[in-house]
């Protein structure tokens, strides 16, 4: 990783100095608009039954109850459908295959599925350095169309090849999750082998010299092993830079880890360890104060155009690890309850509209319509590491807007009936 890095350092071009661009500078086509006529959720548990939306500049003005006026906007008549915060998915990996031929073929139209299905943020938790950097920086100029884009880069926290299942070697080929090292068999029985605390400053260092908005660290705690000091010695390191460490933790153990190694956030809801069973764990968790991403959908099997049955990687379900499946929504609505900042995200690469069908299945096991909604905006933007500027409609917020045909606080699943999308006071899909 640190060699990728440093590669990544020579070949990068200027336009990694003008990080941090993607939250404050504007789009150049944001209009004055006043969105009238909606019924308004504004994320924060407020609904404005007839209300109206005013954006100045790309951010919004104010929200309230019956008309508006404002010189020189645009009118936008929402026909009394569901006025909300721009989804969020503040856990996603973006590219597949080759890179650059990625950027090349794919980028314009799987940007464009984002918004078409209500997301004007997302989050990279991790996807191949320069391709990754360089669609953020489309995307920000205005060269592709799609939703705001924030990055992560990886720090690893042990030396690759640790012993596993008793020194029966590493896992299969295929992906990660398929065959996790998190779960046994394949789970480290010994110590991994340190990586020098020098070596971890210059990964850190490097991260931030190419731009990324967060740091992604992967934790499996082996017995004995380094990874939780390792983790934090990153976080430290990492504010040095203003960079949030993000943290990969599956597991009941490793989740505990990386609360007691003090990271920004937790980038999945822990699916292998029964908390109903360790209430103490629950309180550990959640008192820390740390946002946690959901990722439910990846235990859920996902349905092909035939009916069938497949993980994320597009072959056969996986059917021993469904208890995570059922699993992963109990952790998450003891951790809820016990006050954890729980936000939307996915790690699964199906078309976004699909991807939110599959992980409304997922929250709608342990969670009220109501409870879905807050997730998918303000937690999610929480959880993202920008709920200062986005996931609620409140004056002086970046003006990300969705309408949607119906009532998500009954029927969950209007969330995927997006019909107009505004991102930073730019409509970009009208489809009223």
């Amino acid at each position: 990783m640190q060699n990728e890095l440093e590669q990544t350092m020579r070949t990068l071009p200027v336009f990694v100095c003008a990080v941090g661009l993607a939250l404050s500078a504007q789009e150049v086509s944001a209009q004055n608009l006043i969105i009238t006529n909606g019924r308004i959720l504004d994320g924060t548990g407020r609904v404005v039954e007839r209300g109206s939306v005013v954006v100045r500049d790309g951010k919004i003005v104010s929200v309230s109850a019956g008309a508006a006026n404002a010189q020189d906007a645009r009118v936008i008549d929402a026909q009394g459908k569901t006025v909300m915060p721009g989804f969020i998915d503040a856990h996603r990996h973006v590219i597949r295959g080759e890179g650059g031929l990625w950027l090349k073929e794919q980028a314009a139209a799987r940007m464009q599925e984002f918004l078409e299905s209500g997301f004007t943020t997302v989050v990279s938790a991790g996807d191949q350095t320069e391709p990754i950097l360089e669609l953020r920086r489309r995307l920000q100029q205005g060269a592709l169309k799609g939703p705001r884009l924030l990055a992560a880069g990886r720090v690893q926290l042990a030396q690759a090849g640790a012993p596993a299942g008793g020194g029966r070697g590493g896992p299969p080929p295929g992906d990660g999750a398929r065959f996790d090292r998190s779960r046994p068999p394949l789970r480290p029985t010994e110590p991994a082998g340190a990586i020098p605390p020098a070596e971890t400053v210059k990964a850190v260092e490097a991260v931030a010299k190419a731009g990324f908005d967060y740091i992604k660290t992967n934790i499996i705690a082996s017995p004995g092993g380094p990874e939780k000091d390792t983790l934090a010695l990153v976080v430290r390191e990492g504010k040095k830079h203003n960079l949030p460490t993000i943290t990969h933790a599956v597991t009941v153990q490793d989740t505990l880890a990386a609360v007691e190694a003090g990271v920004t956030r937790l980038v999945h809801t822990p699916h292998i360890g029964r908390l109903e069973e360790d209430p103490a764990a629950v309180q550990k968790i959640a008192k820390a104060g740390i946002p946690m991403t959901s990722t439910l959908a990846i235990f859920l099997p996902h349905f092909d155009t035939k009916g069938e049955p497949v993980f994320r990687d597009g072959l056969p379900f996986p059917w021993d690890t469904v208890s995570s499946a059922g699993q992963g929504p109990v952790n998450a609505r003891l951790l809820w309850q016990a006050g954890i900042t729980y936000g939307y995200g996915t790690d699964t690469s199906w078309h976004p509209r699909e991807t939110l069908a599959d992980e409304l299945r997922g929250l709608q096991l342990t969670f009220s319509p109501k409870d879905i909604v807050t997730i998918l905006t303000k937690n999610a933007a929480i959880s993202a590491i920008k709920g200062d500027q986005l996931g609620t409609l409140e004056a002086g917020k970046i003006a990300d807007i969705v309408i949607v045909n119906g009532d998500p606080l009954a029927i969950v699943t209007s969330l995927l009936n997006v019909t107009t999308v505004i991102k930073g006071g730019e409509v970009v899909v009208d489809r009223r």
